[in-house]
């Protein structure tokens, strides 16, 4: 089956769990709207009785397995999401590795400064929350956790790679992953912002990958770098990363990293506040402040 054939099979099974999701929603409506008329007649009777405990402790087993089956729904449809995404993603490698491109993934030697920032931050924006079930722990590339000592970035993943400059200065730079080698144990990558003859073949100890999922601040807040903690971070509207530290977290899912980047040119050695994206948020290998 072609790439294309289960990307169209998927999206209507999506379709489908969509429609599921707002039936579902709709059925269990009715039941919410008798637990809150039971509570209105509790208040104006300003009483609890047997009858009404009875009766709300029914209403909250319906609406405990309601939510339950809806929330079923939901995580298998982010489950087909993820296969579109990889999918989608797996062609796209596989298009570049033919020399073939899309207006939406030009090749870089073409592509205006412009485009690729945007693509950037379209990536940060579409990078999946983590909705762990209760009592799960926040998996490695989650928001600020490290890979696991095995872990080996796949072909086409995003990383942070420390290069040397054409000054000789070394510096880490948002890259993407060609391929690995367990012979050798060293990577081959292709800096994003540059054209394709800018390959690199680095240890691991100068690759550190990208999250794979955002934290969610209000459950797992255990997953994000905290105030003050040295981090490598994306200057904005760059492709480099430097070191900065984290002025504030998220609060929300969908908020940015404040971060203080350091920066010589002011009196207190860091920039004014900048946000960053957790996708291109990591952790500093350098502990030591300068």
């Amino acid at each position: 089956m072609s790439a294309d054939t289960k990307i169209a099979e998927l999206l209507t099974e999506l379709h489908q769990l969509i429609k599921q999701t707002q039936e579902e929603r709709s059925r269990s409506e009715h039941n919410l709207l008798n637990i809150q008329k039971t509570h209105e007649r509790m208040q104006t009777e300003n009483k609890t009785s047997p009858y009404y405990r009875t009766k709300l402790r029914g209403l909250y087993t319906t609406a405990k397995a309601d939510a339950e089956a809806e929330c079923s729904i939901l995580r298998h449809a982010l489950d087909k999401i993820a296969e579109i995404k990889s999918l989608l993603e797996e062609r796209r490698i596989a298009a570049k590795m033919a020399g073939v491109y899309s207006d939406n993934d030009p090749p870089r030697k073409t592509m205006r400064r412009g485009v690729l920032m945007t693509l950037l931050q379209q990536s940060a924006m579409t990078l999946p929350l983590w909705i762990g079930k209760p009592g799960d722990s926040p998996p490695p590339l989650c928001g600020a956790m490290p890979a696991s000592s095995d872990y080996v970035a796949k072909q086409g993943d995003k990383v942070a790679a420390r290069v040397k400059a054409v000054d000789g200065d070394e510096q880490w730079i948002l890259a993407e992953v060609v391929n690995y080698s367990h012979s050798t144990n060293k990577y081959e990558v292709d800096d994003i912002d540059e054209e394709g003859k800018e390959r690199h073949t680095l240890s691991r100890r100068r690759i550190i990958p990208l999250p794979q999922w955002k934290a969610n601040p209000e459950t797992d807040p255990e997953a994000l770098f905290s105030k003050d903690q040295l981090v490598l971070a994306l200057y904005p509207q760059t492709t480099c990363f430097y070191r900065a530290l984290i002025h504030t977290p998220p609060h929300r899912p969908q908020d940015d990293y404040s971060v203080l980047f350091e920066d010589t040119s002011y009196a207190d050695g860091y920039s004014p506040p900048l946000n960053v994206a957790q996708r291109y948020v990591v952790a500093c290998k350098e502990n030591k402040k300068k």
